[in-house]
């Protein structure tokens, strides 16, 4: 994508009658966001063509662009000016992207942002490769920027990020899995890239370690109440509006909550389905509409969105000692505007 072509994406935002939260902080930052788009152009590009082929077909396919918008909101809500977030704000995005590529070849995904999944397209190796790329990417990006906490703050990140990724795999299809792993893995593979999106905001600015603290908290409560919308999507979005197929998780064994809700209530009839369906991954078809059946039996989605609203909470809690303006609003709006989502 052109940068011009992202010029007029901003401005359509912008100018849109009916804007999300999320539209209005973009249009808000829209300027911010140029140079950081101009940072990931600039650093996906390699002398090998099938480097920048492969990433821009994933990042220029759109995403919510959330990760690096909170390291601008968080940077400008404590007053700073400078140009210090934008090559961390890329480097945030290239995590993020990385781990996409990465997260599409194990979990054998057909779809991404609506396209055929990047692996589908190039093969699993070089998915595989070029997520490596932008994982070093980052941090050169990082490196540049100098600072040492900064540094550390994202490169714990992306260590938590694999281990949670390492984690997801022993739970998959293991119905012992309890509400406490699945938000250990929510927490690390989801929740610690925002929580590091938002923490470095108030160092960058020379906020103090109470607002990095407070922003940590945000970025990780807001992390973890989108991944639980997420999983609760899986079952009951449309395909068209979500961007990936339905029932990924399903297929997949994943022991999400609604699955985890469901089956601490679940009959013997029940359970022996989800023992063939989840544990032993036989599944046929019509299985993914009867799973949707057993949870709207148990109310596990209704449950699921009930833990999320207790995470966004605590994330609306975090704000409360930040500086009061227009950005601290936002980010509040965007805390509701991950709960109500349809994608």
């Amino acid at each position: 994508m052109s940068i011009a072509q992202q010029q007029a994406t901003v401005k359509s935002n912008s100018t849109s009658t009916d804007r999300t939260p999320l539209d209005k902080l973009s249009a808000l930052l829209s300027a911010d966001m140029l140079k950081v788009n101009e940072k990931i152009l600039l650093n996906m590009e390699s002398g090998v063509s099938l480097i920048p082929q492969i990433a821009s077909y994933l990042i220029a396919a759109g995403g919510k662009r959330i990760r690096p918008l909170l390291t601008l909101a968080c940077t400008r809500l404590y007053g700073d000016t400078g140009e210090r977030p934008f090559n961390l704000a890329a480097s945030v995005e290239f995590i993020h992207t990385a781990t996409l590529l990465h997260d599409d070849v194990v979990d054998g995904s057909d779809q991404r942002r609506g396209k055929k999944a990047a692996n589908l397209v190039f093969g699993n190796q070089a998915s595989v490769l070029v997520g490596d790329f932008l994982f070093s990417r980052a941090f050169q990006l990082m490196v540049e920027d100098g600072s040492i906490k900064v540094l550390k703050i994202l490169s714990d990140a992306s260590a938590i990020i694999a281990q949670g990724e390492v984690k997801q795999l022993t739970t998959a299809n293991n119905l012992t899995t309890t509400m406490e792993d699945y938000i250990e893995v929510v927490s690390a593979k989801t929740a610690a890239l925002f929580a590091a999106a938002c923490e470095i905001g108030p160092v960058i600015a020379d906020a103090g370690e109470p607002q990095e603290n407070a922003m940590r908290e945000y970025g990780m409560c807001l992390g973890i109440a989108f991944q639980i919308v997420d999983d609760v999507l899986d079952y009951s979005a449309t395909q068209q509006k979500l961007g990936k197929s339905i029932g990924d998780d399903f297929q997949e064994g994943k022991m999400t909550a609604p699955v985890i809700i469901a089956l601490a209530s679940a009959d013997a009839q029940d359970k022996e389905f989800l023992t063939r369906t989840i544990e032993h991954k036989d599944q046929k078809d019509g299985d993914l509409e009867q799973m949707q059946q057993i949870l709207l039996k148990y109310n596990a989605l209704e449950q699921g969105m009930d833990m999320a609203r207790s995470y966004a909470e605590k994330a609306k809690n975090a704000l409360k000692d930040t500086p009061q303006c227009e950005l601290r609003e936002l980010l509040a709006d965007l805390i509701t505007f991950t709960i109500e989502r349809e994608y």
